[in-house]
């Protein structure tokens, strides 16, 4: 599910994850999973990793698919910024 894609401002990272956690103030917890090789077995394994991500308006649930963009440092956890919601949870 991660994209390398490049955006609009130059050469930043672009992930797509699924919002685990809302309950702080402009602020969601994005879990992006990526499917990797293991180098001996090369069997394909699951990784996740959660991001940071600064939710300006409050406008995302748990459960949203959500586009995160790369970005200066906003605090001392937050380097990323919402750019769309691409699912909303029902």
């Amino acid at each position: 599910m991660a994209e390398n894609n490049t955006s609009d401002q130059g050469h930043r990272k672009v992930r797509t994850g699924q919002v685990v956690g809302s309950k702080m103030d402009k602020t969601v917890v994005v879990l992006v999973d990526r499917m990797v090789q293991h180098p001996l077995i090369k069997k394909h394994i699951r990784r996740h990793k959660r991001y940071y991500a600064h939710d300006e308006e409050n406008t995302c649930n748990v459960g949203d698919t959500v586009r995160i963009v790369e970005c200066r440092p906003l605090s001392k956890n937050k380097r990323w910024r919402l750019k769309e919601i691409l699912v909303r949870a029902k």
